[in-house]
């Protein structure tokens, strides 16, 4: 049966049920089986349900669940209502909140919106296995009272207390958690507890303020047992036309020395400061910008705030089109290890480049582009660049399957400097004063594919061959900034400039030559690359020794990789010495497992042999290995270790012996559908000046419902 049922305030109940009795004498109705009630968004549906008309009263017994405008379930086993459906008093209340999570508690109140609880707990872990089976919940709040307040957005616990796996923790008399995590709310967050040989026992305690959908701050007191308290703050907003973020650290102490010669036993104020946004200003032109700054060049470390060894700051205005791009910026940098000499660091304003694709001329793509550069030092060399350039591209397939590539490329450059005799590294200095540079170049390129059938998979060999035609052209008056980096790889072995940045120009006519190489099977990837390069004349001295493109044959490069499923992913890099086939690089990555229980191993030697004087360009041989094992379903361990194997006699100017541990870290971890817990050991080797990191124990927790 169903039929609508008039109501006090001149409203209607909309019920059904199998089957209805009315008393006309006493005016009460007595609906069972299947009945469903609802009226202004809230529904009630029960076994059997007495409505009193004369008082109003609702009382349903059997299997209740009554649902709320909000979308949360309360479920009960006697529940007295008016006939509003909203208000009344429900026994044994189970509610089972829209954005997740159950409250379930011996007796509950409710008067509008609000519902209070009386000795009530709170998770919002599963209580059944995979098999359907009860089980306890990770963690629990138990409370003496519970005030859900869904207009506020908030569930409120007074008397509270945490169970974790069980184990009863007290909490604060009264706090509150928001009930739509994913909107966030205000109110204390999972403290971090942490211990340093550096700093003692730390203590973090955040709170975090949610003004708006769009606005939050997190306020973190330190407090520690060895060194000074600290306070750290996060500001974080969006809006229409973009977002930014701010956040800061500031606490007082002893700045270590980082010439380890000299003691030092300053106090002062200690910050770190750091701030990024983004502008959208109109569909194409939009502004970037990124700080960040400490106050000297150990407090990141000290405080586990970054491992950086420079901090990077910037301004960036960017116009974007699908056929031009323009960027407008500014730079600065802070050097962080202990022989960077400040005054000395350049900082870039302003830093200009401009891109623009015409349409085709001859078939071929047309790139225009223009650079402007400026560069200061409070000490040393300044320089000064603007260059104009245009490329052009046409690429054809032939009809016997070559893909064909040829490129003509023309630029002319102009620059000043000043102060050059102040750089150490000679081939970096240029000449004092202004000079002016014509860059020209010719390319073709040439890869043939050949593709077919091999052992139940497809091969593919594809021979490439690459002609540069170029002049001899004004390198040494120069000045390099931005080109010091170089070092012959498989990446750049094809690239008409095999220089990374712009102040510095392969100007030697050459031949490159090499080979790709691919099988693929059934869960299985075999892929090889292999080439060099030779040069038709004697080169310039702008290439140092070691980098693979000194002489007129380079050295020969590679790269290797094998990917078995999921499971295996195996990748070499290597580059040997045409002269006497020393391995100059040789590089390996290694992951082998599951996303669950995995290694994965980096080894990287460079044997460049060069002068260790070329800061850019020294040798390095380091370990990288990482591994995770699941050992339990929600338990595991994992690790990392990073080593430096440089000795003296690969680099002068190395401070390893050999086999000397940069970091490490060490791990246990629980992780389930709501909970994780772990304990961390980190240890950091490296030392600058006066300061060693040392080690840090760091004990994690984060509730699902409480944590951000």
């Amino acid at each position: 049966m169903t039929s609508p049922a008039p109501a006090s305030e001149n409203s209607t109940i909309d019920f059904s049920s199998d089957s209805v009795a009315y008393d006309g004498n006493s005016d009460i109705v007595t609906a069972t089986g299947a009945v469903r009630m609802s009226r202004e968004g809230n529904y009630l549906a029960a076994d059997s349900v007495v409505w009193d008309r004369k008082s109003g009263e609702v009382r349903a017994v059997g299997n209740v669940i009554l649902m709320t405008p909000q979308g949360d379930k309360l479920i009960g086993g006697n529940v007295v209502l008016n006939d509003t459906l909203r208000d009344g008093t429900i026994d044994n209340l189970l509610i089972a909140l829209e954005q997740g999570g159950r409250i379930a508690a011996r007796r509950g109140v409710r008067r509008g919106n609000v519902t209070i609880l009386e000795n009530a707990i709170y998770s919002p872990c599963p209580v059944t296995n995979d098999h359907g089976c009860p089980k306890r919940p990770s963690w629990s709040i138990t409370a003496v009272r519970v005030i859900d307040e869904p207009d506020l957005k908030r569930v409120r616990f007074e008397g509270g207390r945490l169970q974790l796996f069980g184990v009863t923790l007290p909490l604060l008399p009264v706090f509150n958690i928001p009930r739509d995590q994913s909107r966030g709310g205000s109110g204390f967050l999972v403290p971090d507890l942490a211990y340093s040989s550096v700093k003692g026992i730390e203590l973090a305690l955040p709170y975090h303020w949610q003004f708006g959908p769009n606005r939050d701050l997190t306020l973190t007191p330190h407090v520690y047992s060895g060194v000074y308290p600290a306070i750290e703050a996060k500001y974080r907003q969006l809006s229409s036309f973009g977002a930014f973020q701010l956040g800061g650290f500031l606490t007082y102490g002893t700045i270590e020395n980082v010439n380890s010669t000299i003691p030092s036993n300053r106090r002062g104020i200690r910050g770190y400061f750091e701030g990024n946004g983004k502008v959208q200003l109109d569909p194409v032109w939009s502004i970037t910008s990124s700080v960040r700054v400490a106050t000297d060049k150990t407090v990141a470390r000290r405080y586990d705030i970054s491992y950086d060894d420079r901090l990077r700051s910037f301004v960036n205005a960017e116009r974007i089109t699908p056929n031009s791009f323009v960027t407008i910026a500014g730079w600065a940098f802070q050097g962080l290890r202990q022989d960077d000499q400040q005054r000395q660091i350049p900082f870039a304003l302003p830093a200009i480049d401009a891109r623009l694709l015409t349409g085709e001329i001859g078939g071929g793509r047309v790139e225009l582009q223009a650079n402007s550069l400026a560069l200061f030092r409070v000490e040393g060399q300044d320089t000064q660049r603007a260059f104009a350039s245009a490329r052009w591209d046409l690429r054809r397939i032939t009809p016997f399957g070559q893909q064909v590539l040829l490129t003509a490329y023309g630029r002319g450059d102009l620059y000043h400097t000043d102060d050059s005799a102040s750089t150490a590294v000679a081939i970096y200095r240029g000449t004092d004063g202004w000079h002016g540079r014509a860059i020209g170049a010719l390319a073709g390129e040439v890869d043939w594919p050949f593709v077919g059938p091999l052992f139940g998979g497809i091969q593919r060999v594809v021979p490439k061959l690459q002609l540069v035609l170029t002049p001899h052209t004004e390198n040494l008056a120069i000045p390099n900034e931005d080109a010091r980096s170089v070092d012959l790889e498989d990446s750049n072995l094809f690239a008409l400039n095999r220089f990374a940045g712009y102040d510095r120009w392969e100007d030697a006519s050459r031949i490159t030559y090499g080979a790709d190489w691919s099988l693929e099977v059934p869960n299985i990837l075999v892929s090889t690359t292999v080439g060099q390069s030779y040069r038709f004349a004697n080169p310039t001295a702008i290439f140092p020794e070691g980098t693979g493109l000194t002489g007129r044959f380079s050295d020969v490069v590679g790269r290797t990789r094998v990917r078995y499923g999921n499971f295996l992913d195996l990748s070499h890099r290597f580059r040997v010495d045409k002269d006497n086939l020393a391995i100059r690089r040789n590089e390996v990555d290694l992951t082998l497992g599951s996303n669950q229980t995995y290694v994965q191993v980096g080894y990287l030697r460079l044997n460049r042999n060069t002068d260790p004087a070329i800061e850019d360009l020294r040798d390095t041989e380091e370990l990288r290995v990482e591994a995770r094992v699941l050992f339990k379903r929600y338990w595991s361990v994992f690790g990392t270790a990073i080593v430096d194997l440089t000795d003296r006699q690969e680099d002068p100017m190395s401070m390893s012996d050999g086999w000397t541990p940069v970091r490490h870290r060490l791990g246990i971890q629980y992780a389930d559908e709501c909970l994780e817990l772990g304990l961390t050991w980190r240890r950091d080797y490296e030392q600058i000046g006066s300061f060693r990191k040392g080690s840090t124990f760091l004990l994690h927790l984060a509730l699902k419902g409480l944590s951000r």
